[in-house]
């Protein structure tokens, strides 16, 4: 997690604190380059600073702690309700920032994982099943420019989630094949039946 308005927050912190700037780039989510740029005025020009103490984002012992230790890592206070909030069922939230990935992801996962259903890829990396359809009738907007990419690699969920999304389909799959395979087994018995009916040998 980094702080809500990352970037007005880094410009806060190098403005009003004596962390480091690697100290801010981790806390932010920022790389080293961009924070050096804030500092430099290169970077984040006309951006006024958000104070992330008044935000209710970091405790002030906490960044008295970084200024006093150069290697200490800053800890993003998780409010309770995010900190006890259990398991929700249905398409989970995705932020803004990296919705234009999903349909990137939904093309990596339709062509590396087609056992997955729709459903499961909804609940995956949280979007709509007119966006699969789209993706994979290849009608959506933007297909000339989608490249396929791991959901894991873009950030869009875990490696956990994704193996226990492929285990399942797979799972499942192979279910349904042991139920159709009687069946099959059945109809080609009987077509080799009414082709040894049909032997003039016989």
């Amino acid at each position: 997690m980094k702080p809500i308005m990352a970037r007005a927050t880094a410009v806060w912190l190098v403005d009003n604190t004596s962390l480091t700037f690697d100290q801010i780039a981790k806390f932010c989510g920022m790389h080293l380059l961009e924070i050096e740029g804030i500092a430099n005025e290169d970077v984040a020009v006309g951006i006024l600073g958000i104070d992330p103490i008044a935000g209710n984002q970091i405790e002030k012992s906490e960044i008295e702690k970084g200024e006093a230790d150069p290697n200490y890592e800053l800890q993003l206070k998780i409010p309770p309700m995010v900190k006890d909030e259990k398991k929700r069922t249905g398409t989970r939230y995705t932020p803004v920032a990296k919705r234009q990935d999903r349909p990137r992801a939904i093309l990596w996962l339709i062509k590396n994982h087609p056992e997955i259903a729709d459903s499961q890829i909804c609940k995956l990396i949280g979007t709509t099943k007119t966006t699969i359809e789209a993706i994979r009738n290849r009608t959506h907007w933007n297909i000339s420019n989608i490249q396929p990419i791991d959901p894991v690699a873009l950030g869009l969920c875990r490696q956990t989630s994704l193996d226990e999304a492929i285990q399942k389909a797979q799972a499942k799959q192979k279910k349904e094949s042991e139920v159709q395979q009687p069946h099959n087994d059945k109809f080609l018995s009987s077509i080799k039946d009414n082709l040894k009916d049909l032997d003039p040998a016989n």
